[in-house]
């Protein structure tokens, strides 16, 4: 077995820091252009936005550097450890895939990224290290040893209020998940009562759900403060459970076969250009086939545009309904623990 490769890329500031060295700019020059550039974009400022930040835009060799900043962006820079993609095989890795020694002793990695090895139809599985079941399994320990609770992560008692009630407070702070800023301002206004609200929340509080516009919805449908809208039956019956908003992936797909005539290989196409979120264009190349199909089964222009703009935002980070249920199963324990053992937990 061996760990697959992750491609990284030149984004706007690594790209500006590289290119200003061999430009030989200085470093206040190469901060003052790191200011007028984010993320992905490789759109150069104009003249005005450089006047305000100190440069002059007649420069040749600013010019020359924002013109090769525009064209690095989004190309390979150099090779790193996935977190946890192995690639497993029946016969000798190196027969099969190009191999390297990893930083850590005794690991290889295949110099080929999640994307190669999913086109060459190798078998890889994703086993992420979590120091939250650490945590966990010394406070079952702990608590085996001392007070004779043989606890496991199947048996915790389940939808206890006391629970509930602490996160609804925010109280938070060491829980699995929701202990972030944005996780401690929700809480309060998701108030989670049973163990698909924790579903919701760890689906909900990412970039994707964000960009998508579907965290006002979400919320103000939860709380009754607007009507869900009337999506037909078809997609009501995917979309229930989070109130007409798509929050999972797998909602997504589903949308896509029961609303926009997509076949099952063509919904997992689009599943896939989900997980390949820095490479936005794979998603949009479905537009033009969602929305034909959604106008030919009746639904409204605007609001079949308005479906693909939300599943187009699980882009950044949508997330996997399976993955969310088996994160928030961590959430309740790890609050459960915090409430009813807090010793046995934080010691």
């Amino acid at each position: 077995a061996g760990l697959t490769a992750t491609v990284i890329h030149f984004r706007s500031r690594a790209a500006i820091r590289e290119v200003g060295k061999v430009m030989g700019l200085s470093q206040d020059v190469i901060a003052r252009l790191s200011g007028q550039i984010w993320g992905w974009s490789s759109a150069a400022p104009g003249e005005d936005r450089m006047r305000d930040a100190g440069l002059d835009p007649a420069d040749g060799r600013v010019q020359l550097a924002i013109r090769l900043i525009g064209e690095i962006i989004g190309f390979p820079r150099h090779l790193s450890q996935h977190v946890g993609g192995f690639v497993i095989t029946q016969g000798r890795l190196d027969e099969l895939c190009p191999i390297e020694n990893a930083a850590m002793e005794d690991r290889t990695i295949i110099e080929w990224d999640k994307d190669d090895i999913d086109a060459l139809g190798l078998l890889k599985v994703d086993i992420l290290a979590l120091g939250m079941l650490t945590a966990i399994r010394k406070a079952f320990g702990l608590l085996a040893e001392h007070r004779g609770a043989r606890l496991t992560l199947a048996n915790v008692p389940a939808e206890d209020e006391p629970v509930y009630d602490m996160l609804c407070r925010a109280d938070a702070i060491g829980v699995f998940q929701v202990e972030s800023r944005a996780q401690l301002n929700f809480l309060p206004r998701m108030r989670p009562r049973k163990f698909y609200d924790l579903v919701c929340e760890v689906a909900i509080v990412r970039p994707g759900p964000i960009q998508g516009g579907m965290v006002h919805p979400f919320l103000n449908r939860r709380m009754g403060r607007e009507p869900i809208e009337d999506l037909g039956p078809a997609l009501m019956e995917v979309l229930a459970r989070t109130y007409g908003v798509p929050l999972f992936q797998e909602q997504a797909m589903q949308i896509a076969v029961v609303a926009a005539g997509f076949t099952p290989a063509e919904a997992d196409r689009l599943r896939r250009s989900l997980a390949t979120f820095k490479r936005m264009g794979t998603i949009g190349s479905f537009r033009d086939r969602f929305v034909s199909g959604m106008l030919a089964r009746g639904y409204d222009a605007g609001f079949a545009l308005r479906c693909f703009a939300q599943i187009e935002g699980f882009g950044s980070y949508g997330f996997p309904e399976s993955h969310a249920a088996s994160f928030a199963r961590l959430v309740y324990i790890s609050a459960w623990l915090k409430r009813h053992h807090q010793a046995a937990f934080t010691c």
